[in-house]
């Protein structure tokens, strides 16, 4: 559970917080989170986080006092951001996108069966458009998490946008769709800008 109450140094200016919030949002919603409530942005708090990506392989820099003292801890959570962006895990994925957006949905959104999902679910290796696609949910919905509960999230997807044409982002995903293609960078862009206005 991710409710943070406070934050403390490092994470005491609103452009840290908001980057580190980032990072939690997105590890929860790829699965990489250990079991555990989030109360408080800290530097404690983030000695557990940085345990919790580098034993998932995702290769960040450790925060040391150093980085600290010279300010760069911002630079250090835009890194950690970027490799998660670029770090697909559908072993830990599967399960927490299946517990956020249901089966239905998500094979929906992934232009699969939900056949499909139970086999990937059950540890069937994932195809590599999959796993994209995959990852690019799972990288949207931690930063809807940031505004929504699950049932907003669920929602988010199914709500006509004007600037996608008056379509929702679920009728954007057409089969075959991959991250880059355009209308996918479109839909991603919206849930990121989540993650600096709650009321978009």
């Amino acid at each position: 559970m991710i409710r943070i109450e406070s934050v403390q140094s490092p994470f005491d200016t609103p452009e840290i917080a908001r980057l580190g919030l980032s990072v939690v949002m997105r590890l929860s919603a790829m699965g990489l989170l250990a079991e555990r409530s989030i109360h408080s942005l800290d530097l404690a708090e983030w000695e557990r986080i940085e345990k919790d990506v580098t034993r998932a392989g995702v290769p960040i820099e450790p925060v040391s006092t150093a980085a600290l003292e010279a300010n760069r801890f911002q630079t250090v959570l835009e890194h950690v951001n970027e490799a998660l962006g670029e770090s697909p895990i559908p072993a830990s994925e599967w399960p927490a996108l299946r517990s956020v957006l249901g089966v239905d949905l998500l094979a929906r959104l992934l232009n699969i069966s939900t056949a499909d999902v139970g086999l990937y679910l059950s540890g069937t290796p994932t195809p590599n458009e999959v796993a994209l696609r995959l990852h690019a949910l799972a990288l949207m919905v931690g930063d809807l998490a940031g505004a929504y509960n699950d049932d907003g999230i669920r929602r988010w997807f199914a709500r006509p946008r004007v600037v996608l044409g008056n379509r929702a982002p679920v009728d954007v995903l057409t089969p075959g769709w991959l991250p880059d293609d355009p209308e996918p960078r479109r839909v991603r862009g919206l849930a990121n800008a989540l993650t600096a206005s709650p009321a978009t």
